[in-house]
């Protein structure tokens, strides 16, 4: 058995159709009338790919062919997937159920595909270990994990269950221990690596009470006054926050935040409105460290002019966009320093 990193698009564009056609699929354009599983062996495929784009490079053509053998002729039923999610900071986890299959009358690139049974749609990247996020985080579209005994890793977890508590920062220590960090081999996505970093920092310096004195220094950056309820019983109100020099503009705004690394349901969104409703609150943000659950993600358009939602991706967003405006007790606690990095290397798929 295996474990492979299947990605959903660049942009997660795909991802919809993954979850609820319970599929993975291969969605590279120009490959839509190919029948890739007539090759029989690795140089015939790799012929086929440079039939079909004669203007990549080399590299390109390698390492995409790599990517279409893998899976039509190397992934088994039984082998685990994993799916990076865009948008949200978090994981789904699948297990391949079929064989590699093609379908001539599919919808655009939706034509190559294996059939996958979706176990976790939803698992905080907080759940995984930081080794296995840098394998989570190589540039390719489609490879196979095998450092540091991942496929095994991730079976005792789904075996055991994802505990609905705070995980611990339970790193991989540099010494002795292969982060998988083969640049030469898949590349990395060292933006990806870095805000996972960034996160593990915030995960591991504030949490409870202190994660909302952190939304509330961002909030003040970004020009609001707030208030933050003391430490304790808050019923559903961490942080008001207002603009003006007094915090008497428009709009009104609650915050909720929850630090824990389970993803919140749709009663702790009820308790937020409710809230809004009892201070006269014109807006609300609910932050959850651990992510959402679908019953919230199902609410995003029907409140979307009264609730936004930040998960752990988006507080490091926010935080980075602001962060040269933030307290210094703040920035003293997390230490960041402005780097250029290579946002895509050569032979990029897709």
């Amino acid at each position: 058995m295996a474990l492979w990193l299947t990605r959903a698009g660049k942009h997660g564009e795909h991802e919809t159709r993954f979850f609820e056609d319970g599929k993975i699929y291969l969605t590279w354009e120009g490959i839509e009338n190919e029948r890739l599983n007539e090759t029989t062996s690795f140089e015939q495929m790799r012929a086929l790919v440079a039939r079909v784009y004669p203007n990549r490079s080399v590299a390109w053509v390698s390492q995409n062919t790599s990517q279409f053998w893998s899976f039509v002729a190397r992934m088994s039923p039984g082998d685990l997937v994993v799916t990076p999610r865009k948008g949200k900071s978090a994981i789904a986890i699948g297990e391949i159920v079929g064989p590699y299959a093609y379908e001539p009358n599919g919808q655009g690139v939706y034509r190559h595909s294996r059939a996958v049974k979706w176990i976790r749609l939803d698992v905080p990247r907080a759940a995984f270990e930081q080794d296995l996020l840098y394998s989570f985080g190589a540039y390719t579209t489609i490879c196979e994990i095998r450092r540091n005994d991942a496929e095994r890793r991730l079976r005792d977890k789904l075996q055991k269950g994802f505990p609905a508590c705070d995980y611990p920062s339970n790193v991989v220590k540099d010494s002795g221990v292969d982060l998988g960090l083969d640049f030469d081999e898949e590349g990395i996505d060292l933006v990806r690596l870095a805000r996972d970093q960034i996160a593990r920092h915030i995960e591991r310096h504030f949490k409870g009470h202190g994660m909302a004195r952190l939304v509330a220094a961002i909030l003040e950056a970004q020009q609001y006054q707030t208030f933050v309820s003391p430490e304790g019983p808050d019923k559903g109100i961490d942080i008001l926050a207002a603009p003006g020099p007094l915090g008497f503009g428009r709009p009104r705004i609650c915050v909720q935040v929850k630090s824990g690394s389970t993803p919140v349901d749709r009663p702790t969104l009820d308790q937020l409105l409710g809230a809004m409703s009892n201070v006269q609150a014109d807006q609300g943000l609910l932050v959850s460290w651990g992510g959402f659950k679908s019953s919230v993600d199902r609410e995003v358009a029907n409140q979307f002019f009264r609730i936004r939602l930040w998960d752990s991706d988006a507080l490091v967003e926010q935080l980075l966009a602001t962060y040269d405006r933030l307290p210094g007790e703040i920035r003293a606690e997390i230490p960041l320093q402005r780097a250029w990095v290579l946002v895509s290397p050569d032979g990029d798929d897709e």
